[in-house]
């Protein structure tokens, strides 16, 4: 290869075929979709300097950071999620009988056990997103291998269950997979985004699924320049994904994972965009409703 052409060429590992001409297994009842609601609950783990972080979170419903003091506003913004939102979202999910995945940061649950406690109580997952709500790229390995063990322990206290899942804010460290392979406890983890549907981890040392996350099917996009400002924004751009994915699963069954955010879409105005999806899933056959533990679990026993 030319001396002059810039960079090199991706890793042997990545890979960019993916899975398009493979065979599918099936889901539970021939479904054509499985679906995941994944509720992120990050409320206190957010970086404060009041709880002893290096600098504030600068993103939350405004995108500004307050440096070198305690930012009372953004705090505030993080709890509305504790206080009022969780029991919304969670009340949604009641009303038709669903089930989701809490992803949960474990310094959130260490200082507010009730937000795993009932959500597990009502039958919900509770997985694993990390002890801070910040990206693992580039730490330290010892510093990351005892995060992993200090969320699995605080939600395992708070809930009588440790978790199976794990999803890494942003990036995972070149290490996060591997980690949580050596913990030994961990049934799948989430930090992947490309596929609408599950894989297994080839090298695993036991069965390790990988099931995809999706940035665009998210309440995310609620927060500044993220696209969605109506209530009926989220619900209409989710709704057009479940009908893609139906008409596709026809043939080769599909994924698609839902993410939810307690201090978003737990406002009063975006509520109702969380409640259109439901709706609209009730109405509809060939969807799974399920947790992402179920899906993992199903999954490792057909491939």
């Amino acid at each position: 290869m030319s001396d002059l052409l810039p960079g090199g060429m991706p890793p042997a590992s990545r890979d960019l075929v993916g899975r398009a001409l493979s065979p599918f297994p099936q889901w539970p009842g021939d479904a054509r979709l499985a679906l995941s609601f994944v509720v992120n609950v990050e409320e206190g783990a957010e970086m404060s300097l009041a709880s002893g972080d290096e600098r504030n979170e600068a993103v939350y419903e405004v995108n500004r950071e307050v440096v070198g003091a305690p930012d009372l506003c953004m705090e505030s913004h993080f709890a509305y999620g504790a206080r009022v939102g969780i029991w919304r979202v969670m009340d949604a999910f009641d009303a038709h009988g669903f089930k989701a995945t809490f992803s949960s940061c474990g310094r959130c649950i260490a200082a507010t056990p009730s937000l795993a406690a009932e959500p597990a109580r009502r039958g919900h997952e509770i997985s694993a997103h990390g002890w801070r709500w910040e990206s693992h790229a580039g730490m330290e390995e010892a510093r990351e291998r005892a995060v992993i063990a200090a969320t699995v322990a605080a939600i395992e206290k708070a809930c009588g269950q440790r978790p199976v899942g794990w999803h890494t804010k942003s990036s995972a460290s070149v290490n996060t997979r591997r980690l949580l392979m050596e913990e030994g406890g961990f049934l799948y983890d989430s930090d992947c985004y490309d596929d609408d549907v599950p894989r297994m981890h080839q090298a695993a040392p036991r069965p390790h699924v990988i099931l995809p996350y999706a940035f665009d099917t998210n309440d995310m996009r609620f927060g500044p320049g993220g696209g969605f400002v109506q209530a009926r924004d989220f619900s209409e751009y989710c709704i057009r994904a479940i009908e893609r994915l139906l008409k596709e699963g026809a043939s080769a069954p599909k994924m698609l994972s839902i993410g939810l955010h307690l201090r978003f879409i737990g406002r009063p105005a975006r509520i109702g965009g969380l409640e259109a999806i439901l709706e609209h899933v009730a109405k509809r056959s060939g969807i799974w409703v399920a947790r992402r533990r179920d899906i993992a679990a199903h999954w490792a026993t057909l491939v």
